[in-house]
C-alpha cells in the first residue's frame, strides 16, 4: 500500500513563499510525481510534474518561474517550492504518484495519469 503525505501548507501574504513536501511510503515503482491543486468550486488542476529518474519537469504556465518541483530520492520525498505567491494560488495542494509510462513528462497533466494521491495541504495567500 502506497501512502503520500503532504506537509508545509499555511497562510502567507501575497509575494511570500512556501515549501510543500510530499513523503511517499510503501513499495511501488514511481515513474512521475506530480502536484495538483483544487480551489473551492473548481476542478483539480495540474501544477507541476517531475520524472523520478530523469529529472524532467513540466509546469502549468501560470506558475513557471515562480514554482520549482524537486525530489530527494534517498528520502522518498518530492517538494514544491513556491515563490512570489499570488491570491489566485490559494487552494488545497495534492501530491500524486504515477506508476505508468506515457510519452514525455508533458503527458502527465491529467488526474487520470496518476495512481496514488495524498490528502492535501491547504495553501492560503492573502492580498
Amino acid at each position: 500500500q502506497v501512502q503520500l503525505v503532504e506537509s508545509g501548507g499555511g497562510l502567507v501574504q501575497a509575494g511570500g513563499s512556501l515549501r510543500l513536501s510530499c513523503a511517499a511510503s510503501g513499495r511501488t515503482s514511481s515513474i512521475v510525481m506530480g502536484w495538483f491543486r483544487q480551489a473551492p468550486g473548481k476542478e483539480r488542476e495540474f501544477v507541476a510534474a517531475l520524472s523520478w529518474n530523469g529529472g524532467s519537469t513540466h509546469y502549468i504556465d501560470s506558475v513557471k518561474g515562480r514554482f520549482t518541483i524537486s525530489r530527494d530520492n534517498a528520502k522518498n520525498t518530492v517538494s514544491l517550492q513556491m515563490n512570489s505567491l499570488k491570491p489566485e494560488d490559494t487552494a488545497v495542494y495534492h501530491c500524486a504518484l504515477s506508476t505508468r509510462y506515457y510519452n514525455g513528462i508533458s503527458a502527465y497533466t491529467g488526474t487520470d495519469k496518476y495512481d496514488y494521491w495524498g490528502q492535501g495541504t491547504q495553501v492560503t495567500v492573502s492580498s
